[in-house]
């Protein structure tokens, strides 16, 4: 069973300076910083109201995420749903015939983790884990409500999820856009037209508690890296 949208991967050339627009102008609170040796990375992650965005430099010239970022630049990598049981929540993606990464869950900076194969997810990287402990809580000005996909068919993108998944679809829909629940959040399924010409992750749709303030600071702040911001008003 999937509890919700974790958190948002994003590949960064220097981690200092993603934690710099991340953290100290946007205000998202660290909750955790570190080395991750088998994956090739130095990774923080900052929380950003039920979900979290972690931000990742590649460690060397020759690691997974350095590649990812000579070829597509600074952007968004993966996402991660969260799960009280990765095991079996690899297991179940297994039988349902997901292309997996982990067959068996290992450590990660998110707790226990498993990544399934983009092809398994219409081209999207997604990872599942099952936090250490009880989740802390961490107030912040900005809160991950959508993660923005674009598809060049949403209808079977969404199928594909819900497939996998089970991600129960909010409202009704239409035929040219899908809109899934994933706990608190959601994935928004649109076409590549309205996804800026990109197919897979595209885009983050934040709400803040002072759009205004945030707006102005994002608009002032020299890159995003790579990341499509969506800023609408807290209700």
């Amino acid at each position: 069973m999937i509890t919700g949208l974790h958190h948002v991967g994003i590949a960064v050339e220097r981690l200092a300076d993603a934690c710099r627009f991340y953290r100290d102008v946007l205000g998202l609170p660290l909750v955790k910083e570190a080395e991750i040796a088998d994956q090739g990375v130095r990774a923080a992650l900052l929380a950003a109201g039920d979900s979290e965005i972690e931000l990742l430099e590649p460690i060397g010239g020759a690691s997974g995420m350095a590649r990812f970022i000579a070829r597509h630049g600074e952007g968004l990598h993966h996402v991660c749903f969260e799960t009280p049981d990765v095991a079996r929540e690899l297991t179940a993606a297994k039988d349902k015939g997901a292309e997996l990464i982990d067959a068996t869950p290992r450590d990660g900076l998110a707790g226990r983790i498993g990544f399934l194969h983009p092809r398994a997810c219409a081209g999207v990287l997604v990872e599942l884990a099952t936090p250490f402990g009880a989740a802390s809580r961490h107030d912040s000005p900005l809160r991950l409500a959508r993660l923005v996909i674009g598809a060049k068919d949403p209808r079977d993108t969404a199928a594909v999820f819900q497939r996998v998944f089970a991600f129960p679809e909010l409202g009704s829909g239409d035929a040219g856009r899908a809109l899934l629940r994933v706990g608190p959040g959601a994935l928004s399924i649109v076409p590549v037209a309205e996804a800026g010409g990109l197919e897979g992750m595209a885009a983050l749709d934040m709400i803040a508690t002072d759009v205004d303030a945030v707006r102005a600071a994002v608009a002032a702040a020299p890159t995003t890296h790579g990341v499509p911001l969506h800023i609408t008003r807290d209700q």
